[in-house]
């Protein structure tokens, strides 16, 4: 099997399954009991939190453990909006507005809409562009003075455009309004830290670790409701009992992908750019979704017109690739993708994509076996769409 959905899912490294399995075993105290056992636990978890930090170039106390990526962005849109409209003053009923784009992770979308529908605020959906950049300058036009958030990802799931942090940062910066940053995609290809983000939210699923463990790394000025209450674990910001061998994972996988990422970054990205030529000049359908050069270096997303995306996914698989049409979170959904259409591309080619996402492993020539097998593909399904057409 050729994997090439490593934007849905990764592999877990074996350095973190051997770095978690004590925690999964006879190191099993809860950090919050009183006792040695405990108390173990605790300076585990502790220790986790520390290196975490260091790759964020945050404080520990910046560091909140949660369930994934989907929780990160939970706490962070809906927990900070409400927390600075609590903390200016006039509860719940003070205006809240935040600021983001139509194509942001549905994590991202749904938190927002939850605040529109049950909390009365006002969410400004920037346009994007056709490479699905936003411009800073919207940004800038759309503030207002009860502004609470700039949610904005890092670098888009579905096409990889990267957007300018800096001078994105720069505009919140200026108006004294909170950036949160989606970084689960780009974690191990992008530099997490000096984002100029005041939250950052990460999965461990896409960088080595098991699912189930998140990070939202949130600078301490920044005011933040919970979402979860009982114990005040996680300094009161997200309570429950901590999962140890999770903090340990992620915090051992943010470590080595950190590591291995600029090497890893311009290999790889040496590869897709090689990739996308040959798909582009032999797969005469093809059209290449997403910015040209600000992208990730993991990443490549197509439409084919004419054809279906489902069926150049099941070519692909019979020829042993395995790729997605976009978000694996709206795998089975039968409508074109939000991000797509956000892009200005029409329905009907939207639901012709197909996403290839690579991994810290993919290698020199793997770029020239995809793109051949993905040729191949796509000429079967081009040749099956024509004969169905020509009837008996």
């Amino acid at each position: 099997m050729f994997y090439l959905d490593h934007a849905a899912t990764t592999p877990v490294r074996p350095d973190v399954v051997q770095a978690m399995l004590p925690y999964l075993g006879d190191r099993f105290g809860n950090p919050s009991s009183h006792h040695t056992v405990g108390e173990a636990s605790a300076s585990v978890l502790s220790d986790a939190r520390r290196r975490v930090a260091a790759v964020f170039g945050m404080r520990p106390a910046d560091i909140v453990f949660t369930s994934g990526g989907t929780e990160a962005d939970n706490l962070a849109v809906k927990g900070i909006t409400i927390g600075t409209a609590l903390h200016r003053g006039g509860g719940r009923s003070a205006p809240m507005h935040v600021i983001t784009t139509p194509i942001e992770h549905e994590a991202v979308l749904a938190s927002c809409g939850y605040l529109e529908r049950v909390h009365g605020a006002s969410i400004t959906r920037l346009p994007v562009d056709a490479t699905g950049l936003v411009a800073p300058a919207d940004i800038a036009a759309a503030l207002r003075p009860e502004t609470a958030l700039v949610s904005i990802g890092y670098a888009n799931n579905e096409v990889g455009t990267v957007q300018d942090l800096g001078a994105i940062a720069a505009v919140t910066r200026a108006a004294g309004v909170a950036l949160h940053v989606d970084a689960v995609q780009a974690a191990g290809w992008l530099p997490l830290a000096d984002t100029g983000a005041d939250a950052i939210s990460v999965a461990g699923h896409k960088i080595g670790a098991p699912p189930g463990i998140g990070v939202l790394a949130i600078r301490g000025r920044v005011p933040l409701e919970p979402l979860l209450h009982g114990g005040g674990q996680e300094r009161e910001r997200r309570s429950g009992t901590e999962n140890v061998a999770g903090a340990v994972a992620i915090a051992t996988a943010l470590e080595i992908a950190e590591r291995e990422r600029p090497a890893a970054a311009a290999r790889v990205g040496a590869l897709r750019d090689r990739f996308i030529a040959r798909v582009l000049a032999f797969v005469p359908s093809s059209r290449l979704t997403g910015h040209p050069v600000r992208r990730l270096p993991s990443l490549a997303s197509f439409t084919f017109a004419g054809t279906s995306g489902e069926s150049v996914l099941l070519e692909l698989e019979r020829r042993g690739i395995v790729s997605s049409s976009g978000s694996a979170c709206a795998a089975g959904s039968d409508e074109p993708s939000h991000v797509l259409l956000a892009l200005g591309i029409t329905p009907e080619l939207a639901q012709t994509a197909v996403r290839f996402s690579f991994g810290h492993d993919f290698g020199a020539g793997d770029e020239e076996r995809a793109a051949a097998l993905l040729d191949a593909a796509a000429d079967a399904v081009a040749a099956s769409v024509t004969a169905v057409r020509s009837g008996p």
